[in-house]
């Protein structure tokens, strides 16, 4: 029970990476709030699996471009269950299409929810971890924000500003208690590369030297190193599970 007593509010935690890494939170002993957008069916079903475990659950279907309503929600589920411990910075998107054909909507769009909402998240429970003087924040990029892709330049840009976040904010927050780190998946299960044209989801698993996509149980368990007594000593990190899709 390495998270017994704790709080953890998790972004994207209806289904993927976030509803594995909220159940293993949970299998550790923390009480999940987790926000999605507009996923009621699969909250639910996340919910009724984590108080199955014997802890508390809530959700709320949350835009995270919507700073108001992330401010509200980090509120909201520190009332209920107490003071935020760990935030799993998750919620994601992408839009895939040549450079060219990208419009300004679509890159303010995918720009806005991974580094705006995640930079907001992050301010919204940053505070009183920081008063508290303990907290874990740990930010979702992407093994893309590193190596770069085809047909994914604003979401390959967004990733590596995350990652460029993680660490300045660990500079700021290590002093005052609060572990700031990042993951940064490679190619997952996940309804995320579901929508992959199946000639380059085949080519990128042929490509891989474990041929094969990850599991989000996999990252679950980075997640779980990094929130954990573990992972005291990561310091602005960013942990890269991505089956050797990039090797540094």
């Amino acid at each position: 029970m390495k998270l017994a007593g704790q709080i953890a509010l998790v972004t994207g935690g209806s289904r993927g990476i976030g509803r594995a890494t909220a159940l293993a939170f949970a299998t550790e002993g923390a009480d999940i709030a987790f926000c999605h957008l507009d996923d009621d069916a699969k909250a639910d079903e996340t919910a009724s699996e984590i108080r199955a475990l014997g802890k508390r659950a809530m959700h709320r279907s949350l835009d995270v471009v919507d700073i108001a309503g992330t401010r509200a929600f980090a509120q909201e589920a520190a009332a209920a269950f107490g003071p935020i411990d760990i935030l799993f910075n998750n919620a994601g998107m992408n839009i895939r299409k040549k450079f060219e054909d990208y419009t300004e909507a679509d890159y303010d769009r995918i720009l806005d929810v991974h580094v705006k909402g995640m930079f907001f998240m992050a301010q919204a429970v940053y505070p009183a971890m920081a008063a508290r003087g303990r907290g874990c924040i740990i930010n979702v990029a992407s093994q893309r924000g590193i190596k770069g892709a085809v047909n994914s330049t604003p979401y390959c840009a967004a990733k590596a500003a995350i990652i460029g976040f993680t660490r300045a904010l660990a500079c700021e927050a290590t002093s005052k208690g609060v572990r700031v780190n990042a993951i940064a998946p490679g190619p997952i299960v996940t309804d995320l590369t579901a929508t992959m044209a199946p000639e380059d989801r085949q080519a990128f698993i042929d490509a891989l030297p474990v041929h094969r996509f990850g599991r989000p149980e996999e990252m679950a368990a980075t997640a779980l190193l990094l929130a954990g007594p573990d992972g005291g000593f990561y310091v602005g990190a960013t942990l890269s599970p991505n089956g050797g899709d990039v090797m540094y």
